[in-house]
């Protein structure tokens, strides 16, 4: 754990404040990763992304990075996330033969659906099945007459009813934290954490599945009220917006139990791997062909700031990243694999796109997943 004598805080504050923004502008300036080197390989997990262009979306990004292998409802998924690439190239063939592909997964696989699901969770899953078979309805009527908005309104909902089944499969978190953290808050599945600021509220979905140290670094905080008042201290356009420096000399959390400076590790998982790689970047460990499960490819992305040298110094100084497609293309930065993503801005996007240095966090609550915080004994 990082604890700093008073005579390094100044520079460590001055580190933490430029590190971030050094490798955003490099990102700029290269606008491409090494993805040619070859990497190693790990043991896989289940839950990967599926081939092709960069997902951009958080939403979807969060429900292809649940912990779960299921075969049928990630085709169902995967219909209805491909709806909105096609509907925008006007390509209303290649919808229809999305919705048709979701209909077949529905009226074919739902024995395959229900598999993976607790017998206690049986009555919910068919009930989300059976809207899923009502909205897929309203989703064909659509299609037909060709009415774009009505689709993407019903695909956007029937989505959110994937995700809530899909979130029904998760039966048991998938790994163990290595016992060295083990004095550090996990969040062992999801959260949902309401920002209000000054301009207005943000919703932040927070995925412990992904990155338990780190989501659970977040709530702990966001529970104990540190980032109530807090100003955004850095806002770089189209890039990013830096909040969690408390007031006075400190520049992360003081845990109150130890006195000491709360450090957490770099933590990240990769896609297709079973637990996340500990205070190691992506290029440290040659892992140069690989892409993390949670990565910098969505706009209002959030993850913790640190020094660039410290691969351990993050600790209550978070970041949005405001991705924007024509200067950063998704997929081709040089953020992925070297900050800790754990989460994403589900709503409040038009909030997000107006926040300021010197704008404030009036208050932040966690409103669902509280009991998935785990504190150190």
């Amino acid at each position: 754990m990082l604890h700093l004598s008073n005579s390094m805080r100044n520079t460590y504050k001055h580190w933490l404040r430029t590190s971030l923004v050094a490798v955003l502008l490099f990102t700029l300036s290269v606008g491409l990763s090494a993805a040619w080197w070859d990497g190693g390989s790990q043991p896989k997990r289940e839950s990967i992304l599926p081939q092709g262009n960069a997902i951009t979306n958080g939403s979807a990004l969060l429900r292809y990075a649940l912990p779960i292998d299921n075969e049928a409802v990630r085709k169902l998924q995967g219909s209805l996330e491909a709806i909105a690439s096609q509907l925008r190239g006007k390509r209303w063939n290649n919808v229809n033969s999305d919705v048709t592909a979701a209909s077949r997964v529905l009226t074919t696989k739902e024995t395959e659906l229900l598999a993976n699901i607790p017998e206690e969770g049986q009555p919910q899953a068919q009930a989300f099945i059976d809207q899923l078979k009502q909205d897929l309805d309203t989703l064909r009527s659509a299609v037909e007459v060709k009415d774009a908005t009505t689709v993407l309104e019903t695909r956007g909902k029937m989505l959110d009813t994937v995700g809530k089944l899909e979130e029904l499969m998760v039966q048991e978190f998938p790994f163990e934290v290595p016992a060295e953290y083990s004095n550090l808050p996990q969040l062992k599945g999801r959260a949902t954490v309401e920002i209000k600021t000054n301009k207005g509220d943000l919703t932040v979905v927070v995925d412990g599945y992904s990155a338990p140290i780190t989501a659970g670094n977040f709530v702990d905080l966001v529970e104990r009220g540190f980032y109530n008042n807090l100003k955004f201290i850095r806002s770089e356009e189209s890039y990013a917006l830096q909040v969690g420096d408390p007031d006075g000399p400190e520049d992360g959390f003081i845990d109150p139990k130890t006195g000491k400076y709360r450090g957490i590790p770099l933590e990240i998982l990769v896609q297709g791997e079973k637990e996340p790689i500990y205070n190691t970047t992506f290029e440290e460990s040659g892992r140069y062909q690989e892409h993390p499960v949670l990565p910098f490819s969505a706009f209002g992305t959030v993850a913790l700031a640190r020094p660039e040298a410290i691969l351990d110094g993050g600790s209550s100084q978070i970041f949005f990243f405001l991705f924007e497609p024509e200067l950063t293309p998704a997929g081709l930065n040089l953020l992925d694999g070297r900050y800790a993503v754990f989460g994403y801005v589900t709503e409040g996007k038009e909030v997000l796109e107006q926040l300021r240095k010197g704008d404030v966090i009036e208050s932040a609550k966690v409103i669902q997943g509280i009991e998935n915080l785990v504190e150190p004994a």
